[in-house]
């Protein structure tokens, strides 16, 4: 029986990390180390490995990450059943959301890493990496977009967030809960979420900067005014429950989406910014009638790359707020 053909692509991040010079852990091991570690990889799929970089995760770019989903569209075309990404655990939940608005390829693309060093005892690096392709393998795992496999666990990428800092079951689908699970080997899929139409580059991403600014109790403002001023090209505010800000506040908005576009994200984990419920000044209401555009059901840092993705397309205007729509409200979770 032949094994099907599965891409490892490497970035670095904790699973690649190893004691370095008594001065903490940093990336070390390669894409064939990672491999070499797991034998019973294997008995799974017969694979191919790239390392892309040797990141941390907190310094990929937009730009490492587009130029992965050319790669990986290169690279499924010819014959891979599905790839993986390697890569560190502080920026997965962006990844995976990034690959899925890019790779158009409808074969898995599946992110992991690991919450511990590669050294360290009980290291979660190889269980995850065999996870990982074992999914990236199956049939069942075809057209869901991009996915995150951590502990066993299969989550979308489009409502993975990281929740902890330490747990090796560190991420979570929060409102949403896992597609499936890797069991005794094989992945067993609990539910689908329709994957939305891909980005279309190419992006010129080098003069589009996005702002996000996070709004306490009792906030002035002042940062919304000087965006202008900084060359920012669109902004994401990441407000109160539903979608709220300070009262004092909405003039400010105004002014700004007279500027730029500008995205009413929320800071609450699960839930979607709401758009005809309240109606106070400051209300989501309020804001969206001024010019914000709604955020839906993603992160603000979702929403940021989304964003910037979109006016590196040259978009602008309503087909902006459509596509921007399209890619962030919650579909109909199908149970299988």
């Amino acid at each position: 029986m032949n094994k099907a053909r599965v891409l490892l692509i490497s970035t670095g991040g904790t699973i690649t990390m190893t004691a370095n010079s008594g001065s903490g852990i940093a990336p070390t091991l390669s894409g064939e180390d990672l491999v070499r570690a797991v034998p019973e990889l294997a008995q799974v799929a017969e694979l191919e490995v790239h390392s892309f970089s040797m990141k941390p995760g907190a310094s990929l770019t937009l730009q490492d990450l587009v130029e992965i989903a050319a790669l990986l569209d290169k690279k499924l075309a010819t014959g891979f059943a599905g790839a993986v990404v390697v890569q560190g655990t502080d920026t997965i939940e962006e990844t995976a959301f990034v690959l899925d608005l890019l790779v158009q390829s409808e074969r898995p693309v599946i992110v992991t890493g690991a919450m511990r060093g590669a050294a360290a005892a009980g290291a979660d690096g190889p269980a995850n990496l065999l996870a990982a392709v074992t999914v990236a393998a199956a049939s069942d795992a075809a057209a869901l977009g991009t996915l995150v496999v951590l502990n066993d666990e299969v989550h979308a990428a489009r409502f993975v967030q990281k929740t902890h800092t330490a747990s090796t079951a560190a991420f979570a689908s929060p409102g949403f809960a896992a597609l499936g699970r890797v069991v005794e080997g094989a992945f067993e899929r609990y539910a689908t979420v329709p994957r939305t139409s891909p980005l279309q580059g190419p992006f010129a991403l080098d003069d589009v900067a996005v702002a996000l600014i996070k709004v306490p109790l009792g906030d002035d403002g002042r940062l919304l005014k000087v965006l202008p001023e900084l060359a920012y090209r669109g902004a994401v505010i990441e407000a109160m429950g539903a979608g709220h800000l300070p009262a004092g506040l909405a003039e400010k908005v105004s002014a700004l989406t007279n500027a730029m576009p500008v995205v009413l994200a929320t800071r609450v984990a699960s839930g979607p910014v709401f758009t005809h419920t309240y109606g106070f000044p400051g209300s989501e209401m309020d804001l969206l009638a001024r010019g914000a555009i709604a955020g839906g059901s993603i992160s603000s840092v979702k929403a940021c790359h989304l964003l910037r993705l979109l006016l590196a397309q040259g978009l602008s205007g309503s087909a902006l707020r459509v596509a921007y729509a399209e890619r962030s409200n919650s579909r109909r979770t199908t149970h299988v």
